[in-house]
């Protein structure tokens, strides 16, 4: 059988929070180790996970309120407060990635160098990156089993701190042998690659808080009904996404002889055919009779 929604809802919430404990975990030993050995690097990954924490707490409040149902003020549920999420969670990268570039520039220009090596330091980054990476993979698992942008962006965000991470453990290792300018090379390199992956994913948040039909979805649909026997032709197929939702609205003609109750149950053969192969979607359909024009 099937995952129920009920079931989904659990998972996600369940993700979500266990992702802001491991934020919150990571962030303290960040702070407690900078602060401690004094190394501005650490104070800086303990600020870049504070950031972070606060993206993951934006993700659990949004899963939680996504799955609401529809109420008298918000008709189609409350699925685009995912949308929302992400997009917020996508400037926070943004924010982020031109930091990084930035400090990487500044460090390269003014010769500045910010790097402590101890042990510690080597204990905490490596711990994050293996926090991080348990999260990212986790996070992104639920997101394409239950396709949520807010989730996507919150694995995101730890697959960029991830790779933060990975920039200044590099930064460690040149430094021990006194090459310290490789974690601003690195930084760019990173920033760059999270400003590619931020902008589609932004451009995904956008799209559905447009309303802009997703890619594939029309064809995919028109084909399901026009292949079904007692349609004669659909038209003015119009859908919109929320969150992991989707609804659609579909015309179609049926023979012009035929009873309401009929007309009636080629409607419900065509929702049904369409809820069978797309996850997610309402469907409210329209019969008309064959010939007719608007």
């Amino acid at each position: 059988m099937g995952e129920t929604k009920t079931e989904a809802v659990k998972e996600k919430k369940s993700v979500a929070l266990l992702s802001v404990i491991a934020a919150l975990l990571i962030t303290t030993f960040k702070i407690i180790v900078g602060v401690v050995t004094g190394s501005l690097g650490i104070i800086s990954e303990a600020l870049h996970s504070a950031l972070d924490l606060i993206a993951a707490g934006i993700t659990y409040l949004a899963v939680n309120i996504s799955d609401k149902p529809a109420d008298d003020q918000h008709h189609y549920g409350h699925g685009k407060i995912e949308n929302y999420s992400a997009l917020i969670e996508t400037l926070l990268l943004f924010i982020t990635s031109f930091w990084i570039i930035y400090e990487a520039i500044r460090r390269l220009i003014t010769n500045e160098v910010e790097i402590e090596v101890n042990v510690w330091a080597f204990i905490v980054i490596i711990t994050s990156i293996i926090v991080d990476v348990s999260r990212s993979r986790a996070l992104k698992n639920a997101a394409v089993k239950h396709n949520s942008q807010a989730l996507e962006a919150d694995a995101l965000h730890f697959s960029t701190d991830i790779w933060s991470s990975s920039v200044v453990l590099i930064g460690l290792i040149g430094a021990s042998f006194d090459f310290f300018y490789a974690d601003a090379i690195a930084g760019l390199a990173v920033a760059i690659i999270v400003l590619g992956v931020s902008y589609r994913l932004g451009k995904r948040s956008f799209d559905a808080l447009i309303d802009r039909a997703p890619e594939g979805l029309y064809e995919k649909i028109y084909n399901i009904v026009n292949r079904l026997p007692d349609v004669i032709e659909s038209h003015d197929i119009k859908i919109r996404e929320s969150g992991p939702y989707k609804f659609v609205d579909i015309n179609i003609h049926v023979k012009s002889q035929l009873s309401i109750k009929e007309a009636h149950e080629i409607s419900h053969r065509v929702e049904k055919a369409i809820t069978e192969e797309i996850k997610n979607i309402t469907v409210m359909v329209h019969a008309e009779p064959e010939g007719h024009t608007d």
